[in-house]
Order: structure tokens, then C-alpha cells, then sequence
């Protein structure tokens, strides 16, 4: 059941792109139905290596694998372009052999993502995917008559109701499935409302096993190599940024190693994607949300849900039946996947010190970097295509600058140090005398300027003047107000 939920979860990501391409390069809806099912299939052995893991192979943690949304793009610009879909295929292929090529490279940065760095990226995940709940909030499609509707809208809301009210009232199972049980309820009050429609899931194939190659050998050009090999990079940033997340949920170590088997079983499965009629892989941000959600860290309950994904992908009336899950539906439930990573992001930037360094300039710089592509989509149009690829995502965008200000502010060394404060470093914390501290006792509350003890008794506050006597007592209605009265507090003769 866990896993069923982690398959629901992602379903509506690892459908989108066959949909989109399949269309873009005239597919009939059968071409598009293999499309999807080979999809799936991939997607399930990758999860299952993913987080099982072989020799070299596999990071071991609970991260869902399925086709990239980044490559999306790209594969559009090359159809635009007159390519087919064979030269897809052969693009991903040959790129994701170099991306192979290349891992050791990237395990080597894990001492380039400490706290400051990881907690900017985390972050920048469950933001950067808010666009995309909020689409499916309002149905998915733009060009649908009833996108943006109140009905589907009311839809999403109840769904994310549900799933709330099973989190704080449910126990144990019930609450851990809390986002399952919100789209099996979703789904069934949709059905009435005539936005879940389950008339289609008969139609089709039953069972039916993927064939390689089916749509023709792979062709290879330069050109669309060179441009997936972009998104490769960018693939391999992402994978590695939720490897760290989730590793960072689950208290589980995560080494140079460990990023280099993940990345590693990333670029296999992206290998081996073409010649089953797939795309890049890469791991699924939203199901890192699910894991810190739900508090489910096993990584064999996202074997069971890539197990899941290969019976989807052999059994095309399933895949029918998950498909009918309406898209408000999904995005009502995305509102709290999303937004639990980012809150997982904001808890890891918690931990970072801020007092006498640079940490704050990286994570506003960084932060409002990555925000820039989602909340304008078009700021780099007129730039070139390969660095529109890279920086359109949100995610790599915020983790190159975080990486690149991290080096700078954090790792070279040159020069003497200066002693004088950048304007935009962290205040001084506050302090409090140890003395001071000895005289409260446990439960004194300070609110309103007055200070009361755990029984709800006012406790008066003395003036002290100049000489250390005790002058009246005094109600402190501000904290600025104690400093203008008082200057400088005094116990007896010592200051």
C-alpha cells in the first residue's frame, strides 16, 4: 500500500512526458499507449535498481525513478527542428553514455554541498514544483474548457483536506497513508462531479510485454546529442541534490560513493531507456516529499512501488486505471508533497550558522536565483538554447549559484581576513546573563511585557538603578522600552 501510493504519487510525472512527445511527434494513441507502458516499465526496474542496489550500482535510499521532466524541452526543440523520434532516442542513448562516463566526476562534489548548500537546494524543490501542483490544481490541460474551474478547484481542496484531517487524526497506517486515502477520495467524489472518467480502461490491451526498438533503430546527430547532453548535466545535478534531500529525511550518511552508485544507476537506466522506447530517467523530487510527509523511510517500500510500475508497464488496463485519476485530484495532494520538501530544505538551513560569514548572502542570492525561471518562465529566452536548458530549471539554477557562492564565500582563502562586517551578514545573536538565567524558574512565560510564572501568577520586575539598589517595580510594556528606561541593567556593583 505504501508503495501503491508512492506509484500515485509520481504517476501523473512519468505519464506527462510520453503524452507530450508522443504528440508532438504525430504518434497515433496506440504508438502513444506503448509509449507509456515502456515508460513505466523502465521506470519500475529503475526504481527497484535504485533502491536496492547492486555493486556500483544503486544509492540505496527510498528515491522513485521515472522519465525526467528537463528533457521535455528538449526533445520538443528537436522535433521542431525536423527530428523524429528515432533521433530521440538515439540523442538520449549517446548522451546518457557520457553522462555514464562522467559520474565519478559529480560523486566528487559531495564536500561542495554542505549544510548551507543542500539546504538552499532541498528548498528550492518543493518551490520549483509548486507550479507545477498548482496546473494540476487546474486540471492539467490549458486548453481544456473547464481549466481553472471552481468545481475541480473545490476538487483539489478536498482532496488536500482529506489528507490533512488523516494526519492529524489518524494512527499508525492511517495516517502514513494519508496521501493514498486522499486520492481514492478524491477520485470518488470526482466521479459524480463527471471529472473522473473510467469509461476508456477497457479498451486497449490487457497484457502486453515491451519490445525493444519498436518504433525503428536510433538515429544519431551531433546537434540533439550535444543538447540532451545539456540536460544530462542538469539531470545529474538534480539526481544528486535529491539524493542529498532524501538522505538528509532519513538521517541516512550520504558519501561521494553513495551519490556516485545513485548517479551511476541513473545513467544505466537512461542507457537502457531508448532501447525500450523510453527517455532519461532520473529520481522523482515529489516522492521525496511523500517520504518526509508520511515518515515511511524504508527504501523497500519504494521497491514494492517499482515493482508496482513494472506490473503497470506489462499491464496496460492498470496503467488506464491509474491514469483515470483526475489532475486536481493529484494536485491537491501535491500541495503537501511539494511543500514538505521545501519545509525539509527550510529545517536544514536551520542548522547553518549565520554569525560572522557569508551564509545569508548564499542562501538569498541562491534562493531568489533559482526563483527567477519559475516565477518568469521566459527570462532567458533570447538567450542560447543550451544555457536556456540549463538555467530554465529552477533547481539547477539555484544549486549552481549555491555551489558557485559556496566556494567563493566558504572555500577560498585569500588574503587577510578582514574584521569588519559585510552590511547584509546576520545580526549578532541576543544574550542573557548567566545570573539572570538562575533566577527564572521552569515554566516563567514573558508575554506582553509582563512575566509570569507556570501558574499564571504575574511576577513583578524591578527597576535597578545606578547604584544597585532596587528602586520600584515596573510593568516593561516593549522590550525597546526596558533599554530606554534602564540603560544599563546592573546586579549589585557589577556591571
Amino acid at each position: 500500500m505504501y508503495g501503491l501510493q508512492h506509484v500515485l504519487t509520481m504517476y501523473g510525472g512519468i505519464i506527462a512526458p510520453p503524452l507530450i512527445i508522443g504528440s508532438a511527434v504525430g504518434a497515433t494513441p496506440d504508438q502513444i499507449g506503448i509509449l507509456i507502458a515502456c515508460c513505466l516499465f523502465i521506470g519500475g526496474l529503475a526504481t527497484i535498481l535504485q533502491s536496492v542496489g547492486i555493486p556500483f550500482f544503486g544509492s540505496k535510499l527510498p528515491l522513485v525513478q521515472g522519465v525526467s521532466f528537463a528533457s521535455v524541452s528538449t526533445m520538443t526543440a528537436i522535433v521542431a527542428g525536423g527530428g523524429s523520434i528515432n533521433e530521440i532516442f538515439g540523442a538520449v542513448l549517446l548522451a546518457s553514455v557520457f553522462g555514464f562516463i562522467i559520474t565519478p566526476f559529480f560523486a566528487q562534489i559531495i564536500r561542495f554541498f554542505p549544510p548551507v548548500v543542500t539546504g538552499v537546494v532541498i528548498t528550492s524543490i518543493g518551490l520549483t514544483l509548486m507550479p507545477v501542483a498548482g496546473n494540476w490544481i487546474m486540471g492539467g490541460n490549458a486548453a481544456a474548457d473547464d481549466y481553472g474551474s471552481v468545481a475541480g478547484i473545490g476538487l483539489a481542496a478536498v482532496t488536500l483536506l482529506v489528507v490533512i484531517v488523516c494526519s492529524k487524526v489518524g494512527k499508525g497506517t492511517l495516517s502514513r497513508l494519508a496521501v493514498l486515502v486522499g486520492l481514492v477520495v478524491g477520485t470518488i467524489v470526482a466521479i459524480p462531479m463527471g471529472i473522473a472518467d473510467f469509461s476508456n480502461v477497457l479498451e486497449g490491451d490487457i497484457f502486453a510485454l515491451p519490445v525493444p526498438f519498436a518504433f525503428g533503430w536510433p538515429e544519431f546527430h551531433v546537434a540533439s546529442t550535444v543538447s540532451m547532453f545539456i540536460v544530462v548535466l542538469v539531470i545529474l545535478t538534480e539526481t544528486a541534490a535529491d539524493i542529498l534531500a532524501v538522505g538528509e529525511i532519513t538521517g541516512s550518511k550520504v558519501n561521494s560513493k553513495r551519490i556516485a552508485n545513485g548517479l551511476r544507476a541513473d545513467m544505466i537506466s537512461s542507457i537502457v531507456s531508448p532501447i525500450f522506447n523510453s527517455f532519461t530517467q532520473s529520481a522523482f523530487a515529489q516522492n521525496v516529499g511523500l517520504v518526509a510527509i508520511t515518515g515511511v523511510r524504508s527504501r523497500f517500500v519504494v521497491t514494492a512501488g517499482g515493482c508496482i510500475l513494472l506490473i503497470l508497464g506489462v499491464l496496460p488496463i492498470m496503467g488506464r486505471v491509474a491514469g483515470a485519476i483526475p489532475m486536481q485530484v493529484l494536485g491537491g495532494a501535491g500541495i503537501v508533497l511539494f511543500g514538505s520538501v521545501a519545509a525539509s530544505g527550510i529545517r536544514t538551513l536551520s542548522k547553518v550558522s549565520y554569525q560572522d560569514n557569508m551564509n545569508l548572502v548564499i542562501v538569498a542570492t541562491s534562493l531568489a536565483f533559482g526563483m527567477l525561471p519559475i516565477v518568469k518562465p521566459d527570462i532567458y529566452s533570447q538567450f542560447p538554447n543550451w544555457f536556456e536548458v540549463i538555467f530554465h530549471s529552477g533547481i539547477s539554477s539555484a544549486a549552481l549559484m549555491a555551489i558557485i557562492l559556496n566556494i567563493v564565500f566558504n572555500e577560498l582563502h585569500f588574503g587577510k581576513k578582514s574584521r569588519n562586517k559585510n552590511a547584509f551578514a546576520a545580526s549578532p545573536p541576543r544574550m542573557v546573563r548567566e545570573d539572570e538565567i538562575r533566577a527564572l524558574e521552569e515554566g516563567d512565560t514573558f508575554i506582553g511585557g509582563k512575566l509570569y510564572s507556570k501558574n499564571g501568577e504575574e511576577i513583578p520586575v524591578q527597576r535597578i538603578d545606578e547604584t544597585g539598589d532596587v528602586t520600584h517595580s515596573l510593568h516593561i510594556p516593549t522590550v525597546d522600552r526596558v533599554r530606554a528606561d534602564t540603560g544599563n541593567v546592573r546586579t549589585g556593583k557589577n556591571q
